[in-house]
């Protein structure tokens, strides 16, 4: 779609077990980041802002810096610094550069029933919101445990990442309900023509 069109709000598939990864996996199946609509919808069900957080004041740019992100965050994730390491220290200066900015400030804020919840101390900016996505990069991208445990889907035609923490760390897909289903229903249907012939 282009950008500014009418789109559903995001919905996301499953958690990536990153902020960061669950970024990446916004273009799969399509484009997900389109429109300021359904990147404001990423932004608050992924977390990065509590529930019920004013997002009117963002707009085609913030889609646009958050798609640019992502991009970096892909290539240092998939680490194709071996095949082209200008486009490599270019991303991880970008990537570096976004998680300067301070991130927005969370408050507790009294229910009328006693109970706390979190808010947003001030309006967020995108700034701010680049930087909870850059910083968790760069927690994952340094830590040799984390970034042991980063997995592609072994699924067709699936580009997701995740992050393993499955026991003995064998996962093969990024949801075993739509990738895994998948491989086994193809499986079967192997088994059976096999069995045909």
């Amino acid at each position: 779609m282009a950008l500014g069109t009418a789109t559903s709000p995001y919905e996301p598939r499953f958690d990536a077990g990153r902020i960061c990864l669950d970024l990446l996996a916004t273009t799969h199946p399509v484009e997900r980041l389109d429109a300021v609509e359904p990147l404001c919808a990423w932004i608050t069900g992924s977390g990065l802002v509590p529930p019920g957080t004013a997002l009117a004041h963002a707009d085609a740019e913030w889609a646009a810096a958050f798609r640019e992100l992502r991009g970096c965050v892909d290539q240092l994730v998939r680490g194709s610094h071996t095949l082209l390491p200008a486009s490599y220290d270019l991303a991880l200066r970008r990537l570096n550069e976004a998680a300067r900015a301070a991130p927005p400030a969370p408050c507790a804020v009294r229910r009328a029933d006693g109970t706390l919840v979190r808010e947003s101390a001030v309006v967020p900016e995108c700034a701010g919101l680049l930087a909870v996505v850059a910083r968790d990069a760069v927690e994952l991208l340094t830590d040799p445990v984390a970034r042991a445990a980063v997995r592609e889907c072994e699924g067709d035609n699936c580009p997701v990442v995740y992050l393993d923490t499955s026991r003995g760390r064998r996962r093969r897909w990024c949801s075993s309900e739509i990738c895994g289903n998948r491989e086994r229903v193809a499986r079967h249907r192997r088994r059976a023509a096999l069995a045909r012939a």
